[in-house]
């Protein structure tokens, strides 16, 4: 019995971790992360296979870490509101004491900087933005999230320009020998996360309306309504679909058109096909589509890539 609870303890604090982390997001940093790393290396042509390991590895250490004090402020700062929207966080459950949720968090912010004072002023810089927009988003008196049009640029603005131009920019530095360049692969990228992140940041809320409301929470849903925010969502992705599948080939220089438009083409019949017969009332559905929503954001760090080194 002693062995089994030595073995439990651990489990569930790994299992708390894990949901503090919020786990679609993280996946999200890790495969964005890996995504400008091959977009950055197709461009440099050859480099050094440990040189560039080393590199990824402790990116990711650091884009991980960053994600975490992220989305640990912002469920620090909620707890009320976590408890009507998102019972099941830790926090809001009780499994996770307020005091150690700090400890998390602060760790998490130490961390990337501790790795980016040593990797260089370009990867500072970024890391420095994340952790400067989470917290003007999370922390009060600023409290971003309060404004919907400047909490959906906060979020957009980190998964677009900090992540995919502050990241590509310190792999070419790093391993190139012409310093830091944005090859046109990340360019793409960033304009089609751009409306991709907006998106995300609106349609996030939608299940969350009856928490932010009790709570003057004035996100885009508590103001119009999920059915009008679900409409503008899909208009957003639809567009910035439409906009790779025909202009990425004439933007990515070397990437194979072919597999670059019929990748962005097919992923929104996915979109679509996903939002068929959604309802924004019902929380649990909704959650299930935004989820798949993630999946192809997820997916959109794969087409790019892929579609560079195939050409």
């Amino acid at each position: 019995m002693a062995v089994a609870g030595a073995v439990a303890a651990p489990a569930r604090a790994a299992s708390v971790l894990w949901r503090f982390s919020r786990p679609h997001t993280v996946i999200g940093t890790a495969v964005s992360v890996a995504g400008l790393f091959a977009i950055a290396v197709d461009a440099i042509g050859h480099v050094d296979a440990g040189r560039a390991a080393f590199h990824l590895f402790w990116t990711l250490v650091a884009g991980l870490s960053v994600n975490v004090f992220i989305v640990g402020i912002n469920q620090i700062t909620d707890v009320e509101i976590d408890r009507v929207n998102k019972p099941d966080l830790p926090i809001a459950a009780g499994d996770l004491g307020v005091e150690r949720a700090w400890l998390i968090v602060a760790a998490s912010a130490a961390l990337p900087v501790v790795l980016a004072l040593s990797q260089g002023a370009l990867e500072l810089a970024a890391v420095l933005a994340a952790l400067a927009i989470g917290t003007l988003y999370s922390v009060p008196p600023a409290r971003l999230k309060r404004f919907p049009i400047v909490a959906s640029l906060c979020v957009s603005g980190v998964r677009s320009a900090v992540v995919n131009l502050g990241v590509a920019a310190h792999f070419t530095s790093a391993l190139g020998a012409g310093g830091a360049q944005i090859p046109p692969g990340v360019w793409a990228l960033t304009a089609f996360v751009l409306p991709f992140s907006l998106a995300i940041a609106i349609l996030k809320d939608v299940p969350d309306a009856e928490g932010d409301r009790a709570h003057r929470i004035a996100t885009f849903t508590v103001r119009h309504g999920g059915r009008a925010v679900l409409r503008a969502g899909l208009a957003v992705l639809t567009l910035a679909y439409l906009g790779m599948a025909v202009l990425g080939p004439l933007l990515v220089d070397g990437a194979d058109p072919v597999l670059l438009a019929t990748g962005h083409l097919a992923a929104l019949a996915a979109l679509w096909a996903a939002a068929r017969n959604v309802d924004p009332s019902d929380r649990a559905r909704f959650t299930e589509f935004y989820l798949r929503v993630w999946l192809l954001f997820f997916l959109e760090y794969a087409i790019v890539p892929i579609s560079c080194l195939a050409g």
